[in-house]
């Protein structure tokens, strides 16, 4: 049987601490357990999308409509997870998350998914980083300056996402065959932290995602029984929030806070691979063409019912509900630019105080004190508003569903900005970088995906802009070759990749699910 066959280097000094024999003895087993539940979750998924296509409409389930009707409660917050103002992203870079862990924040999410290209050394450096910023001992000293960047004493509280259930981590392998991305990088932070930070007053907690339904939350809770079994650690440690980033998911909001009862610390709005999930899942339409991403706001009707029923589900059964992302980048050299958006920002955390959310994302430090303010206001003093129920609101199935951005256009600078975002995030990605910081936004992947699929969308609906002209292969051409002209064309960096990758993306004749999928066999 055995643990887990590495064939990546591990000439460096963080695989030798984070790859031990027990490690991945531990790692091993439970990749070995779940990886048959795990294939076939991802081909349930394809059988819903056939289904949908074929024209079923989603809907909240019928046979779980005990579980919505009964009495029940998740387990109470932990006291380090019971006041969530702010959460502030970011990848598990060293500098990156001394900065975000001091930054004021209540929580930081350390996020080996979205944010992270993950290359081999990246994940385990990151695997290395987590481990010293539990034991408080996370140190970094910036070649280039000299400068020195170290832990205070009061930091925020470390949740981490691991990978989806989608991706394979190439360099590990059972049998030969490459291991669940999210199971290696859960076992391995488990295995080396969980004790730690439960002997340090915290936990092991996680964010989870890209979930579509309550049977991929019921495996993740079987992995929490299963881990916490098998090192000792007392059940009911683990506490993870789950991210409603899939239009699927919306539909089962109650069964997955349901399936992981006894670990949940939550749901949140992962608001753009919701829009990313929307396009993919309805691409299809002939009637749906969206309009310009930055169109696609959180009050637009099918987004206001996702996050008002978001909101009522989780303190409907004792849970924290987390608003979603402010991902602008405030600018040292543009005060106007600054200003504008730190109006939007606070303006969006308003709205989601006053809908009953218990705290939000931010993506960048300066943002962190915005979030305080306007939920430590709200709060009046209090830790969190799950005394809000919210029981004002009712959200058809249909209203889930129904896609249309009242007055959106597609525009030309539309166009350009998601054909310049795709390429310059790509050639990010390629380079390492999962979190690139383009036209004063923290883009992720999340965001790559929008602008790619609505590309994809708009070639093949044949979709016209506000100005008459109709976007086809031939424009979208035309459109890259421009704004890769900008970027330094296709000899810079690795942009000549990056062109290739997102021109299959965009004109290939079927939808392709994920774009790290397509990009990670380059890494």
């Amino acid at each position: 049987m055995g643990g887990i066959e590495i064939t990546g280097p591990r000439d460096f000094e963080a695989a030798e601490h984070i790859l031990t024999p027990e490690a991945l003895e531990f790692a091993g087993g439970l990749c070995r357990q779940f990886e048959e539940r795990r294939v076939q979750l991802l081909q349930d998924r394809v059988d819903r999308h056939a289904r949908i296509q074929a024209g079923e409409d989603p809907t909240f389930p019928a046979e779980t409509q005990e579980v919505r009707d009964a009495d029940w409660k998740v387990a109470a917050a932990p006291a380090d997870l019971n006041c969530r103002w702010a959460e502030i992203t970011g990848p598990v870079d060293r500098k990156m998350m001394i900065n975000a862990l001091n930054s004021g924040a209540k929580v930081f999410m350390a996020d080996i998914e979205d944010a992270l290209s993950p290359s081999w050394r990246n994940v385990i450096e990151g695997q290395e980083n987590l481990y010293d910023a539990v034991r408080k001992q996370l140190e970094f000293t910036n070649p280039g300056n000299g400068k020195e960047y170290r832990l205070k004493d009061e930091i925020a509280t470390l949740l981490v996402r691991p990978r989806g259930w989608h991706l394979i981590e190439k360099n590990a392998l059972i049998d030969g065959r490459p291991v669940s991305a999210g199971i290696f990088d859960f076992a391995l932070y488990f295995f080396h932290n969980a004790k730690a930070a439960l002997s340090r007053g915290s936990g092991p907690y996680f964010y989870l995602p890209k979930l579509e339904n309550r049977h991929e939350a019921r495996l993740w809770n079987d992995i929490f029984v299963a881990a916490q079994d098998a090192l000792g650690v007392p059940q009911g440690s683990v506490r993870a929030t789950v991210l409603i980033e899939t239009i699927l998911a919306a539909f089962e909001m109650e069964e997955i806070l349901y399936e992981l009862r006894d670990h949940s610390a939550g749901l949140n709005a992962g608001r753009w691979d919701y829009i990313f999930s929307a396009i993919k899942k309805f691409a299809f339409r002939e009637d749906l063409v969206l309009p310009d991403r930055g169109q696609i706001t959180m009050t637009v009707p099918f987004m206001r019912s996702y996050t008002e029923l978001l909101v009522r589900t989780c303190h409907g059964r004792g849970a924290h509900a987390i608003g979603g992302m402010a991902a602008f980048i405030p600018s040292r050299r543009d005060a106007e630019v600054n200003a504008t958006a730190l109006a939007a920002v606070t303006a969006d955390k308003e709205r989601e105080a006053g809908d009953g959310f218990d705290g939000s994302w931010v993506a960048h430090p300066d943002l962190v004190p915005i979030a305080l303010e306007v939920f430590s206001t709200k709060m009046e003093g209090r830790p969190n508003q799950k005394e809000r129920l919210r029981q004002d609101v009712a959200v058809a199935p249909g209203s889930l569903i129904d896609l249309n951005v009242p007055g959106g256009t597609l525009t030309e600078q539309g166009l350009r900005n998601n054909v310049s975002v795709g390429l310059q995030y790509m050639n990010s990605w390629l380079n390492g970088n999962g979190a690139a910081a383009i036209n004063n936004l923290m883009e992720d992947a999340a965001t790559a995906e929008i602008a790619r699929a609505q590309l994809w969308q708009w070639v093949h609906r044949g979709a016209r802009m506000d100005n008459g002209e109709q976007v086809t292969p031939e424009l979208y051409e035309q459109v890259r070759d421009e704004e890769l002209s900008r970027l330094g064309g296709r000899e810079a960096s690795r942009y000549g990749l990056a062109v290739a990758l997102l021109d299959d993306l965009v004109l290939g004749s079927e939808f392709q699910e994920f774009l790290t999928l397509q990009a990670y066999r380059h890494i």
